[in-house]
Parts: structure tokens; sequence; C-alpha cells
């Protein structure tokens, strides 16, 4: 699947994938990977980020401006909303929906009205952070996945700074020699048992992981 969001549930994965003509959202079981329920896109839309607010499962398109809601358990579309730029990644923090759009801003949202509340501009060593991508909240931080590297970003919501960055180079290394795979992109993360799902556009495997920390790496951030 052309991976756009990635979303993990009591056992589920939900999937936002992208393209024109092609673009879904999915549920497959983590133990048994098979399509379990699927909806398709007008063709007119690209999507992108995926978040889950109870029953509910928020999906952005690229460029127009269109964020489908959808529930959780059918997939049936129950809503939609409309808003301005591009929509990227998509997470949710237990309050608001966090929002990327491409540039080095992350944009809060009421989940129930779509309005925003808030913006907050994430900094590495001091310089911006562009093309913030992908988004998860994991334990009180800002995953976020950098387009086109194998870098994931963890930032601080309260200042927007990096405060670690997860290196990804040696999973996607296994795909350097195959055409057909594109970048890293899809975080999930399982709160419950603590764990952290990775994938990437047109990857065929899924992987979980475990972070080893690196401290004169986070001391540099």
């Amino acid at each position: 699947s052309f991976t756009q969001g990635l979303v993990y549930d009591s056992g589920f994965i939900y999937e936002s994938t992208g393209l024109y003509g092609q673009s879904t959202l999915q549920v497959y079981s983590l133990d048994m990977p098979v399509k379990l329920r699927k909806e398709s896109l007008p063709r007119r839309y690209f999507a992108e980020g995926l978040a889950l607010v109870g029953d509910r499962l928020f999906q952005l398109t690229y460029q127009s401006g269109t964020a489908f809601v959808y529930d959780r358990k059918t997939l049936e579309p129950v809503k939609r909303f409309m808003y301005q730029g591009e929509g990227w990644g998509l997470a949710f923090d237990d309050e608001s929906l966090i929002m990327s759009d491409g540039s080095d801003t992350l944009k809060f949202l009421d989940p129930e009205t779509f309005i925003i509340t808030r913006r907050l501009k994430v900094s590495r060593c001091g310089e911006p952070l562009y093309r913030l991508n992908e988004l998860e909240y994991v334990s009180g931080k800002i995953y976020a996945n950098i387009w086109q590297t194998n870098s994931i970003a963890i930032i601080d919501p309260e200042n927007g700074k990096v405060t670690g960055e997860i290196d990804l180079a040696a999973v996607a290394s296994r795909y350097r020699d195959d055409a057909s795979v594109d970048v890293l992109n899809g975080i999930a993360w399982d709160a419950a048992n603590k764990r952290l799902f990775v994938t990437g556009k047109l990857w065929p495997d899924m992987y979980h992981i475990e972070l080893q920390k690196d401290e004169a790496h986070q001391r540099n951030r």
C-alpha cells in the first residue's frame, strides 16, 4: 500500500493509503495480515494522514481541503470537514488533533469543529524543521516522520523543540535495491503494550521496533 497514515487500536491496524484513484481507508488484524474492511475514496481525492478519536477515524486529503470522518467499526463515512492548505500527517493527543502540512508548523485542531486552536513551530538545533509528515502521539511526545528521510523526529509539544531522533536507515536499507519501494512513512503506537510500529510507502513489511537511547545524540538535540 502507498501508506500515508497508520493507527493501531486493540489488535487492529488502520491504514490510510494515497494516490489519486487508489486512495483508501482499510483495516487489518495485526495477527492476520488480510484486509478485513476497506473504504475507497472518490478518484479526485489523494488520502493522507489518519487519526483515531474515540470511535471515529479522521482522514486528511492532500490538496482537496477535505477531512473525512468514519465510524471505526464499520468504516462508514459519517462526516466531513473543510480546511485551508495541504493535509499531510495527523495524530491525536487525547485532546486535540495535530496536523502537519509539510512545513515546520504543526496545527492543533478541535476534533468537534476542526477549528485551529494553536500553532506550533518545530525546530532542531535552533533551526526550523521542515517536511514534517506522518505523525503519532507517543507518551507525551509528537513523533514526526521527516519526508524523504529515514528519520522520525521526537518533538516536545510544549515548545516545538526536537528532543531526539529515531534513525531507521538500517531498516530502510533492506529496500535500497528495490525501485518499486518508496520512502519511510507510517508510525503507529500501541499505548497499552508500549509497542511502536513503522512502515513505508509500498513497503511489503511493517516492523515492530524497540528504541535504543543514544545519550550523546540526545544531548546534542
